[in-house]
């Protein structure tokens, strides 16, 4: 069967394969309508993974028993079988699924056991090559940022008469979603399509494998990072980092199908208005205070923009957000993550509108970020959006800049995996640890040997720190060791036990936090002592800049967290 009909039998929809076995209370994956647990149709094969072996057998859940043949009511019981499911207490589940749906089948993945399914959803997923523009590969141990998309492009059944029909497709919307690597928060940051940027040269992949390079552009709207000129999502993932100074893993990127399709699957999402709004433009027609949207209304509502504050691009912004809080409760509500048609539906529809980079492209991995958001408390789901103000270049204002007293020292605090909510980061035990790296006893800077490596600092860095530490500092037995095996998103400083004193007095003068400090091995140095290993990563600013990250993030930044519900107004 080819990857698009996986899964499917006899033309039945995948939401009808999920049938309640009742003696288990639990619902499995049937192969046809005729037979509602009876083998896949065709020529006799060995039991794949999964069944009882038997003709008729079930695919069955993962780390369950197969329950036994109707009949055998006398069995023996295991405390599991027989319980209906209005008996079952289950368990609490959170999923942010917010961005776009994307991850709606993690329930299946994990929870439904359908290992047929999540091949025939690999069928669904479109990927692109985005090259070095993003990570290769996913880390669930780590911190992550995946650049969510919006294109304005007219693809898909019935839109037409949506945004610019000469569009390739630009930048609409823009969220950059920052994970924290404890998962206990995380931020989206939605970026102005109408903010003015440098976008670089961008590598981009062609049909035939070859490689074009589409040059650059200086001052121009970001929305103009994606679609022109053969520009892929890599090349806007290359001017967010530019722009922000925020490292972009991974992107996902939808069409206007994707609000239709994902609020159609779930019956709608709730939205609230201060105000009626009947818009020409985008033909929304609502009334105020609370309504369900779907389908071409869901769309109406996260594209108007002349019913909300100053119509401009920046009220609608806080309305899409307003948005996305909501869906992301609606998919994370009971009503939904106990529903196996609702849950197949969100599958199907958010596979089939997801554009992906190939790091991210398989379903197995597209589970596993699912898993990882599902983590994060929608409380600490902060939404914000780039400090801007207008173009002092414009004498009518229409695009906007970097607000600099504002947007540096929110980039920094995302860089630094700072919570724009308060949030319990470490047991109390593991954060005095940390703090107490710093206590004690501090050796002279003339007794503190260390070998500096550039391990992703600018070029040049590590004989720049080097020669600063000497002349500056002091630190006369210190060396340069050249370049890291491996490039670091934060500069670290490794020592051995008996070099407390030297580390202690280093992380004084570079202004390293207690995080920064690796206990661990020496190193041995030119004159064949043992030395501690500096390695300044991506966040070193220059030497002589500390580099103590921030601790909390700034008071006047605006922002609206994921488990309220607010008015567009």
């Amino acid at each position: 069967m080819d990857a698009p009909g996986r899964g499917r039998s006899e033309g039945m929809d995948p939401a009808d394969q999920w049938v309640l076995n009742p003696d288990t209370g639990e619902y499995e994956l049937r192969s046809g309508p005729s037979a509602p647990r009876s083998a896949v149709p065709g020529p006799r094969r060995s039991a794949p993974p999964g069944t009882d072996g038997a003709a008729g057998g079930r695919t069955r859940i993962p780390g369950r028993a197969v329950p036994p043949p109707r009949g055998r009511r006398s069995a023996p019981d295991d405390g599991r079988r027989g319980r209906r499911p209005a008996q079952r207490k289950p368990k609490a589940k959170r999923a942010l699924l917010w961005t776009g749906g994307t991850m709606a089948f993690v329930v299946l993945a994990t929870g439904a056991g359908g290992y047929l399914y999540l091949e025939h959803l690999e069928g669904n997923v479109t990927t692109t090559d985005v090259g070095g523009a993003g990570r290769g590969d996913f880390r669930r141990d780590e911190a992550f940022n995946i650049l969510v998309i919006g294109t304005d492009k007219r693809t898909g059944k019935g839109n037409e008469g949506y945004g610019d029909k000469n569009s390739a497709g630009h930048a609409d919307t823009t969220v950059l979603l920052h994970v924290s690597e404890d998962r206990s928060n995380a931020t989206a940051l939605s970026i102005p399509r109408d903010l003015i940027v440098d976008i670089p040269d961008c590598p981009t992949r062609q049909e035939d494998g070859t490689e074009r390079v589409v040059p650059g552009l200086q001052g121009v709207r970001f929305n103009r990072s994606l679609g022109e000129a053969g520009r892929d999502p890599g090349c806007t993932m290359l001017t967010v980092e530019q722009a922000t100074g925020i490292p972009v893993d991974h992107f996902m990127m939808a069409d206007f199908n994707a609000v239709k399709t994902l609020t159609t699957a779930v019956n709608g999402i709730p939205v609230c208005l201060e105000h009626p709004v009947d818009d020409e433009e985008s033909k929304l027609r609502l009334p105020a205070g609370e309504s369900t949207v779907e389908g071409e209304q869901a769309l109406a509502f996260v594209r108007t923009r002349h019913s909300f504050g100053n119509q401009g691009d920046l009220d609608r912004i806080k309305v899409q957000q307003h948005f996305l809080a909501s869906l992301m409760r609606k998919m994370s509500s009971s009503d939904t993550l106990t529903s196996p048609a609702k849950l197949v539906k969100l599958a199907e529809a958010a596979t089939k509108a997801l554009t992906v980079d190939t790091g991210i492209g398989r379903v197995s991995t597209l589970k596993d970020v699912a898993l990882e958001l599902k983590r994060v408390p929608p409380k600490n789901i902060s939404f914000t959006t780039v400090p801007v103000k207008d173009n002092p270049a414009e004498k009518v204002k229409a695009t906007v800049v970097l607000d600099e007293s504002k947007a540096p020292r929110l980039f920094e605090a995302i860089r630094n995996d700072v919570s724009l909510t308060e949030v319990k980061r470490r047991k109390k035990k593991e954060k005095d640890a940390v703090a107490a790296r710093l206590k004690g006893e501090k050796a002279p800077a003339s007794e503190v040997r260390v070998q500096v490596l550039n391990g992703g600092a600018p070029s040049g860095s590590a004989q720049e720190t080097l020669r600063w530490l000497q002349v500056e500092e002091g630190v006369t037995k210190s060396e340069n060791a050249g370049n890291a095996d491996e490039e670091l998103k934060k500069t670290t400083l490794e020592y051995a036990p008996d070099q407390a004193a030297q580390a202690r007095r280093l992380a004084d003068i570079l202004g390293l936090s207690g995080s920064a400090m690796k206990p661990g091995e020496s190193v041995t140095n030119a004159q064949g002592l043992p030395a501690m290993t500096l390695t300044l990563g991506e966040d070193f600013k220059g030497a002589g800049v500390p580099l103590t990250p921030p601790d909390k993030a700034p008071d006047d930044i605006e922002k609206s967290t994921a488990d309220k519900v607010e008015c567009a107004s």
